[in-house]
């Protein structure tokens, strides 16, 4: 009796296990999993397409606002080594928990480029008032000065790292609502391999070409250029319908002279010569000679 009992009883102690480690399976990604070889592959290859979104952003831009390559890469550099802040940020505090860390980084990866975009955008505007205020214009976000100044860039960084801190800061005081726990734990796959391709590069392959492009336009600089100035006064003018014609003109000082004149102008000259005209047709003069026969 006793030993089929002792069986029985070694078998439900025996039991747990099984389904334990049948659980772990379930859970998917395990901790660690961004730190091996495939997931330091999956964020390598995530990081030279996002760098590629930034390349193609500036072939999007047109000829007379596109930066040199110089200053396209000062300004890109500072996104890059904030968002590799963000980006470790994120792993860190994934894996300090016992749930599911690929679940707990994409949360926090959806908050950043959500709420997080917010409060880049009013960190940023805050930051450029008080430099404007201040008049410090090595740290007016997209100026290096000329020449170009390391100095700026390096200012300008630590601004941007500090936004980035803020940030982060934000976010992970709202993820202590208990509620993200449980959110966390509604994980579908079961893979781990494939649940950590779709957190660390499908989706924020869409995600990070939207945040790159956003956050780009609110670090680089927001001066206007000449072309754009000029092609802006001739869209005016064209508007208000005045069109701009030259002739040729004979002046005293000069053979010939190039003359400007707006199409106004030229309608009151042309209305002038009519009126003109028309009175000489009514009322012809008549030339009266002298005795020499010149006219007076």
């Amino acid at each position: 009796m006793q030993g089929p009992a002792g069986n029985v009883s070694r078998g439900l102690t025996g039991g747990p296990p099984p389904t334990a480690s049948a659980g772990a399976g379930e859970r998917g990604c395990e901790n660690g999993a961004f730190m091996d070889s495939f997931g330091i592959f999956l964020q390598g290859l995530l990081g030279v397409v996002a760098f590629s979104t930034l390349m193609l952003k500036r072939f999007r831009e047109p000829k007379h606002e596109r930066r040199p390559w110089r200053i396209w890469f000062l300004d890109t550099s500072k996104q890059a080594i904030g968002m590799l802040f963000i980006h470790f940020a994120n792993v860190y505090l994934s894996d300090l928990t016992e749930e599911d860390p690929c679940s707990l980084y994409l949360i926090n990866f959806l908050l950043d480029a959500t709420l997080g975009m917010l409060l880049i955008y009013a960190g940023v505007r805050a930051v450029s008032v008080l430099v404007e205020w201040q008049q410090w214009e090595s740290l007016r976000f997209g100026e290096y000065g000329d020449p170009l100044q390391c100095g700026a860039w390096v200012g300008q960084c630590a601004l941007y790292i500090v936004i980035m801190m803020f940030e982060k800061t934000i976010i992970i005081i709202v993820l202590l609502i208990p509620q993200w726990k449980k959110v966390a734990l509604l994980n579908p796959i079961e893979n781990p391999q494939l649940e950590l391709a779709i957190v660390m590069l499908i989706v924020p392959f869409f995600v990070n070409a939207l945040m790159f492009w956003v956050v780009d336009n609110f670090l680089m600089k927001k001066g206007k250029t000449k072309a754009k100035l000029e092609e802006k006064e001739g869209s005016l003018d064209s508007r208000n319908g005045s069109k701009v014609r030259y002739r040729r003109a004979a002046s005293h000082e000069e053979s010939e002279s190039e003359i400007l004149m707006s199409a106004d102008d030229e309608m009151e000259e042309s209305d002038a010569d009519e009126d003109l005209r028309r009175l000489t047709t009514l009322k012809p003069v008549k030339k009266k000679k002298h005795r020499f026969g010149l006219p007076v």
